[in-house]
């Protein structure tokens, strides 16, 4: 036997190898959907009115306006019409290649082949000209509001984004090519990635997006020093172990979102909050919020208040011995503070002296990109899920803010995964990202119904913990930092919020990047600026006009300001020497399990 004959053979069982390696994972790929419990339809699309509206208003405009709607189809047919032909001019002439191409730049046809080859230009081309054709037709519609367009934009391009070519195997010449390169391996690992998700998920489809091997919470994420000291069925209440002689005389608490898991501060050293607040000569404590299930379902906005946020205040003065503390809120947990911030205006309470917000929302007139999921049809179907089962499922928060960045989080983790046969990048961002935790019923529908539709803090009175509170009520000196392209929370409705604000000592700040990244930013990276020192009043846009922009992380400007409300020198706590004993090392143990659930 020659050596070509050798190899020709080698390469038939290999292909032999991968069919039958392609049936068995067909089949076990069958038997994983077949465990897929029908979800509620409500949560997973709007209501058919929405686009039954857009119906109407189209043929209405069209039988009173005939010629914009003829311009319009008029000038989709033309341009496809034009690059056809266009396209066979060229083939006619004898070239295997593609038309002149002007389609601006777009990450997903970065392959060259997208603008030489003539068959991926083709299709490229023509999705480009009927995307713009479909977005065009929606933001044309003069008879329906702006709500409702706004949502109509969304979901437009959301059914343009998911029929991207790149998003199929036949017409995605990354993948086509790798199938070849590999003989077929990279399709048969692309199969075991998707059975394996669909079979980790009872049916689901959920794209895995880091290796989840590849990280441990306590081992290489969550590292820094420190000490659960007070634990209900709530939260456990972390105290770090300082690494400076001295620190400031106050105390600081954070309070993170229950969305999502408090390490998103902790990740790593050389980004980690946590440790950049330690090493500045603080005594730090932060929230690790319990993972809710249905035997949480009667716990409200008053329980994480009171049980909460007041009790882990309590328990930081003690072990300080302070009169008062200072506190940070992030997200959801920003806007839960500045509801206990007004009731302790209310009950006259100065426990707190400061208060830092992180990427929150308390003015939600506007909502933002995310306001497309606040209306009824969604809302609606959480509360009838809520009521159902105790607690709305992580999984559905973790697809909604995932489709609020579809491309990045959903169909290119996709494409890698089952179409490219790539094991999933050791990201740890995108690992605390899959680490979501449920939110408990009652909680979730009284945040959606009472602040997010209803407005009911910065418009009217929010009843909470027996008193009416309104955003005037917030009276403390406060800071708050937005981000500039935050899809989750607007920096302008945030600026609305704050500048609402009752306090006489405030201090706005926009870092640059997104609700993570313009967060977690440390001075070291020396990545995305921020604006700063002009009055957080008036319009957003007034504000930026007159803040003054500086390169670098936000950290030290909000230390500086920190430093000024957190007293004088004296010598570093140790956790479990004040009399609450040490209960465990940190990361603690509420923040291990992603089903974990309150300990006696």
């Amino acid at each position: 036997m020659t050596t070509s004959e050798y190899e020709e053979e080698q390469k038939v069982e290999r292909i032999k190898a991968n069919m039958a390696r392609i049936e068995e994972l067909t089949h076990r790929l069958t038997q994983a959907m077949a465990q897929r419990q029908p979800p509620r339809p409500s949560l997973q699309a709007p209501d058919s009115d929405l686009f039954l509206h857009a119906a109407t208003a189209y043929w209405t405009e069209m039988f009173k306006h005939p010629s914009k709607a003829l311009e319009q189809q008029l000038d989709y047919w033309g341009k496809a019409l034009k690059h056809h032909l266009e396209a066979q001019e060229v083939m006619r002439s004898g070239k295997i290649a593609a038309p002149e191409d002007s389609t601006p730049d777009d990450r997903r046809f970065s392959n060259p082949l997208w603008k030489t080859h003539p068959y991926f230009n083709y299709i490229k081309q023509q999705y480009l000209i009927a995307s713009e054709a479909m977005n065009d037709a929606v933001h044309g519609l003069e008879s329906v509001p702006d709500r409702e367009k706004r949502r109509l934009t969304y979901f437009t391009q959301q059914i343009i984004d998911m029929m991207a070519p790149t998003n199929f195997l036949a017409t995605n010449p990354d993948a086509l090519m790798k199938a070849v390169e590999t003989e077929g391996e990279s399709l048969v690992r692309g199969l075991e990635n998707l059975v394996r998700d669909v079979e980790a998920n009872q049916g689901d489809l959920r794209v895995t997006l880091a290796d989840t091997d590849a990280f441990k919470v306590g081992g290489n994420l969550a590292t820094t020093p420190g000490k659960v000291v007070f634990r209900n069925r709530m939260f456990e209440l972390i105290q770090y172990s300082p690494s400076t002689e001295t620190v400031c005389r106050t105390p600081l608490v954070i309070f993170p979102p229950w969305i999502n898991k408090y390490y998103i501060m902790d990740l790593k050293p050389q980004n980690s909050l946590i440790k950049w607040i330690v090493d500045q000569g603080y005594t730090l404590f932060i929230v690790s919020w319990v993972n809710p299930d249905a035997s949480f379902a009667d716990v409200g906005m008053d329980t994480y208040i009171e049980e909460g946020y007041l009790e882990a205040i309590r328990v930081a003065r003690e072990i300080t011995d302070e009169k008062q503390v200072n506190v940070v809120g992030y997200c959801i947990a920003g806007t839960t503070l500045s509801l206990m911030l007004a009731l302790m205006h209310k009950r006259r309470d100065k426990s707190v002296r400061s208060a830092t917000f992180f990427t929150t929302l308390t003015d939600f007139s506007d909502q933002g990109e995310v306001g497309v999921f606040l209306e009824d049809d969604f809302v609606n179907g959480i509360e009838a899920e809520c009521t159902e089962r105790g607690y709305l499922d992580s999984a559905f928060m973790s697809k909604t803010f995932s489709f609020l960045r579809s491309n990045d989080l959903i169909y290119g983790p996709a494409i890698r995964s089952y179409m490219m046969g790539e094991a999933p990048p050791a990201f740890d961002l995108l690992y605390w990202n899959g680490d979501g935790s449920n939110l408990p019923g009652r909680m979730c529908v009284e945040y959606l119904r009472g602040l997010c539709q209803n407005d009911r803090f910065a418009g009217d009175t929010f009843h909470i913990c027996g008193e009416d509170v309104k955003i005037s009520d917030v009276k403390h000196p406060l800071l708050a930092v937005a981000c500039e392209t935050d899809h989750i929370a607007a920096w302008r409705s945030s600026f609305r919020g704050i500048s609402k604000m009752g306090s006489a000592d405030k201090t706005f700040i926009l870092s640059e990047s997104g609700h993570i990244a313009g967060i977690i930013n440390p001075p070291s990276k020396k990545k995305y600026g921020h604006y700063t020192g002009a009055k957080p009043e008036g319009a957003p846009e007034d504000w930026l006009r007159d803040a003054q922009f500086s390169e670098g992380s936000w950290w030290p400007v909000w230390e500086g300001w920190l430093r000024r409300r957190s007293g004088a020198q004296v010598a570093a706590r140790n956790p479990g020497d004040s009399g609450y004993d040490a209960l465990a090392d940190a990361p603690g143990t509420y923040v291990i399990s992603s089903k974990n659930t309150a300990m006696s």
